[in-house]
């Protein structure tokens, strides 16, 4: 059986949801590029047709660039190790896939097999909240992670000795996928829950909350962020860009959050406020 490669230049907001709606075509298999994803799905499983009536119904709102070639079943492996390149963040984390050997100067070791889920470090906000991450005493702390994607910064909390961690998703096939790297990582204790602000409303205070989603989400969802964070805890956010950030600073400032400090990658923006 052959495969049919779909790459997407899509803006990062809606490449969630766009996954999901491939998903549904029988895509199963999903990697992050530098501006959008690429997906696979199996030859005999392909319909172009289908394929153009779902972007159509996004083409009012986004603009969706994308090309298709068909990979020969002998270089799936090649190619999916091709797409899937480790890496090294902040000079301490090594992010790869099962395939690739660990290195041997990092500290931290993340494996992530992503399969239909975003989050494996190689988008620009996911780096910036790793590299937030690492300027944070996580040592026996609560942590959550609200769009937890493949888990990989619950797992980050792990690594840096987090005691208590809660992950949260939309998607049903990601919170599968988070609890599978979890415990690939030897974290199968991480609590990932399905849903969304609503899962963690009275819940024990966090220490910690990492929020990478976009400006939309955390406009709207803040105010339950700020109902389960311990005074004095950490909220990390990001999912956003440069220009939105006086918009988010200001909501933050409403509900008597702190600003910190703030990273920028590509104009994407990861900051950090405290309660």
């Amino acid at each position: 059986m052959d495969f049919i490669e779909v790459t997407l230049k899509v803006n990062a907001d809606f490449a969630d949801i766009l996954t999901a709606e491939l998903g549904e075509l029988g895509f199963d298999a999903f990697v992050e590029t530098e501006d959008g994803f690429s997906a696979y799905v199996e030859e005999e499983k392909y319909n172009q047709q289908d394929l153009e009536e779902v972007l159509a119904r996004y083409a009012d709102f986004v603009q969706v660039e994308y090309t298709v070639q068909k990979i020969e079943r002998q270089n799936w492996n090649e190619e999916w190790e091709r797409n899937f390149e480790p890496l090294f963040i902040g000079g301490q984390v090594s992010v790869r896939a099962s395939f690739h050997e660990k290195p041997a100067e990092a500290k931290y070791d993340i494996v992530i097999n992503p399969k239909m889920s975003f989050g494996t470090g190689h988008h620009e906000t996911t780096t910036l909240m790793i590299e937030n991450q690492l300027t944070l005493d996580h040592q026996g702390k609560r942590v959550l992670d609200m769009g937890c994607g493949t888990g990989i910064l619950a797992i980050m909390a792990g690594e840096l000795g987090a005691a208590e961690i809660v992950a949260v998703e939309i998607e049903d096939w990601t919170v599968e996928n988070a609890r599978e790297n979890a415990e690939l990582n030897g974290y199968a204790g991480i609590d990932v829950r399905l849903g969304g602000a609503e899962t963690i409303a009275g819940d024990a205070p966090y220490d910690i909350i990492l929020a990478n989603i976009n400006r939309n989400v955390l406009l709207e969802d803040m105010p339950a962020y700020k109902a389960v964070l311990k005074p004095g805890g950490y909220l990390l956010l990001s999912g956003f860009y440069t220009e939105d950030l006086p918009m988010i600073q200001q909501r933050c400032e409403e509900l008597d959050l702190t600003y910190g400090s703030h990273r920028v990658k590509n104009n994407w923006v990861s900051a950090i406020f405290r309660a």
